[in-house]
């Protein structure tokens, strides 16, 4: 595999992962930044439970079913195109959701901000991917991983601190300002790159199955919780999202220009990091979920309360993965993994033993030190032995696992603590934190038998 080492030794390359991480940032922050805000949003636009429920899902469904064909459109158009385009449309979205005085334009807007994540996030991480080699990738992965992992509780406290203060609508404003910002700065930063792909069409057929499948999958995880995991509706939707795959894996064979080549799915190290980010996803959402629903429905603490006890979570998350950074050179990602995975499973444990709120803070913290070191994991591996060409259809794979992922979490712990959640009891909490303590320390042992002892270095 070549590596570009003159793209390797350009001083911006710092300041590019700086850019990028911050646009990455705020499309991981816009997922917990708006749950915080949801009953706000409720009360002033009198919208009900279930289409409340759709100004969060409505994000997810449209960023985690479109990220494919945002990797692949970035390998074939070029990473800076569609990576400028992206920022533009989830600035602007953001702007269009903030002034909504509806159902339609809050939902509409979302979907606009789904779309635009979906061609920036895949596209910006295959351009840290091929800016940076060997231990700097390491390194520059451990960093966009935190950002992942920390935007995700730092989420909590901003939503916390502008609904609480300016008001709902700010969660939204807020991108608008820092999206002009950076797109100002990586409009001058971004290498002007030519499309690292084959010069051919984008195979349309294959997006529209592919986001239809990833779509309609994510959409029967978020209702299962509602609908029942094993009711007709879920069931069914489950089984179309398997036809539409089934179909798109019938149409790559058959095209002269493939959407993905599906042999990369067979490759150790990708099928390995997807399953890593799928695990740690769902794990982060799920303690962040419960964690969240504790403090506030439970002991009754107030947004910016339960903002402001997120902040070490934010921190651990970080370090933990900065940690990851440093040490994977070293150990290699299987360790890594395993140990970021145990970590995660003894700080959901310590939740699910000791509820009082000092004690879950302290253990959601521990559990997301670990979850943070095991999304670099999943970057390493994943990524470790693609060519450039492939970087963007790889970054697309992973971060759509990292949706399903997300969507997974929310919809398992959603029934699990569902009585709690209503107000009724406290032990659905507890079981929560000790089903992903459970998950955990068996995605460890997984871990230990399929991801790859050493990946390669680039």
């Amino acid at each position: 595999m070549t590596t570009g080492e003159t793209v390797a030794a350009d001083p911006r390359r710092w300041r590019l992962l700086a850019l990028l991480g911050v646009a990455q940032f705020m499309l991981i922050l816009d997922v917990t930044v708006v749950a915080i805000a949801l009953p706000h949003i409720g009360t002033d636009l009198g919208l009900a439970r279930d289409t409340l429920t759709w100004v969060v899902s409505a994000y997810t469904l449209m960023f985690g079913g479109l990220m494919l064909l945002g990797g692949r459109a970035a390998d074939l158009l070029g990473a800076r195109r569609v990576v400028l385009t992206g920022l533009l449309v989830f600035t602007v979205a953001s702007l269009v959701t903030g002034l909504a005085d509806s159902a339609a334009l809050v939902i509409g807007g979302r979907v606009a901000q789904g779309i635009g994540a979906a061609m920036l996030s895949p596209a910006a991480l295959s351009v840290v991917t091929k800016t940076f080699h060997g231990d700097e990738r390491n390194k520059a992965l451990g960093i966009w991983s935190a950002l992942g992992g920390g935007g995700s509780a730092i989420g909590v406290l901003l939503g916390g601190l502008l609904t609480a203060g300016p008001g709902w609508q700010w969660v939204f404003y807020i991108n608008v300002p820092i999206g002009i910002i950076v797109f100002a700065l990586l409009s001058r930063t971004l290498p002007r790159d030519l499309p690292t792909g084959p010069r051919t069409r984008l195979d349309v057929p294959g997006a529209l199955l592919i986001t239809a499948g990833t779509g309609t999958a994510i959409y029967a995880l978020i209702n299962a919780g509602d609908a029942g995991w094993l009711s007709g509706r879920t069931l069914g939707t489950l089984a179309a999202a398997i036809v539409l795959y089934t179909v798109f894996a019938v149409v790559q064979r058959t095209v002269k220009s493939p959407l993905m080549d599906l042999r990369i799915l067979a490759r150790r190290p990708v099928a390995a990091g997807t399953f890593l980010i799928l695990v740690a996803t769902a794990l982060m959402i799920a303690v962040f979920f419960l964690g969240s629903f504790y403090l506030q429905h439970h002991q009754g603490y107030g947004a910016l309360r339960t903002g402001l006890l997120f902040l070490p979570v934010a921190v651990a998350t970080i370090l933990g993965a900065q940690a990851a950074g440093q040490a994977i050179g070293r150990t290699g990602a299987r360790t890594v993994a395993v140990v970021g995975l145990l970590i995660a499973a003894a700080g959901t444990a310590i939740a699910a033993i000791w509820a009082d709120p000092a004690t879950v803070v302290i253990g959601i913290s521990i559990g997301a030190a670990g979850i943070g070191a095991a999304f670099v994991a999943s970057s390493v591996t994943a990524l470790s032995q693609v060519a450039h060409h492939e970087a963007g259809t790889a970054s697309g794979l992973l971060s759509t696992f990292h949706e399903f992922g997300a969507a997974l979490g929310v919809a398992v712990v959603s029934s699990i603590a569902a009585a709690s959640i209503a107000g009724t009891t406290g032990a659905g909490f507890t079981n929560g934190f000790t089903f992903a303590a459970i998950t955990a320390a068996a995605a460890a042992l997984l871990a230990l038998l399929v991801v790859p002892v050493r990946s390669l270095r680039n």
